[in-house]
């Protein structure tokens, strides 16, 4: 969806700044976040479960849908699409904003690739990591204990218990996630992109 995005906004021209090509990734992230909510909410309760056995995708599924109705497959929406919104925004524009400051340094093809796309993922876990910190408390909260009211009220409640650092816990193991993620989808959608005919990025 970026590159539709990118020419809605304007940010396909080449004297394109930064700003048009944080939206076109933000509006491109807002799509896909509210299309996989539902998927993202399973893996939160899949991975913070507890216990010897390991029950299916659909037993999870079942127990939301029983517990909390299909509302419940949309829990920590809000968060998610801001985190979403930031993340492939950040991704995009520094990526290819990247690109354009290394051309002269690094040789085209994918070593400007990696080289990038490596950036554009330190830059992803400083503005993504307070996101992921709250989408991640939203989402776990017991549906029979409400701990917080909301986006914002969480992100009050980390601020206030645990202080501003609180918003980054695990800065290098989500970096260690995003850096190689980033490099492999960033690269191979560059080699696709070559593959049919169009220009990279």
């Amino acid at each position: 969806l970026y590159e539709p995005c990118k020419t809605m906004v304007g940010a396909d021209k080449p004297s394109a700044g930064f700003l048009s090509k944080f939206v076109a990734g933000a509006m491109a992230g807002a799509v896909g976040s509210l299309a996989g909510n539902p998927f993202d909410v399973l893996k939160t309760r899949m991975m913070a479960y507890e216990g010897s056995d390991s029950p299916s995708l659909k037993f999870f599924a079942e127990d939301v849908h029983k517990n909390q109705g299909m509302g419940g497959f949309y829990k920590g929406i809000q968060a998610n699409v801001m985190r979403a919104m930031i993340l492939n925004a950040t991704k995009m524009a520094c990526y290819d904003t990247c690109k354009q400051a290394f051309k002269p340094y690094v040789p085209e093809g994918i070593a400007l690739q990696f080289t990038s796309a490596f950036s554009a993922g330190f830059f992803m876990t400083c503005t993504v990591s307070p996101f992921d910190i709250i989408r991640t408390r939203l989402m776990n909260q017991p549906s029979d204990a409400k701990l917080y009211n909301g986006f914002g009220d969480c992100a009050v409640k980390i601020f206030k218990n645990e202080g501003p650092l609180g918003f980054w816990k695990g800065f290098i193991p989500i970096w260690s996630r995003f850096a190689p993620t980033t490099c492999l989808q960033l690269i191979i959608f560059e080699q696709l992109r070559g593959v049919i005919g169009l220009k990279s990025m």
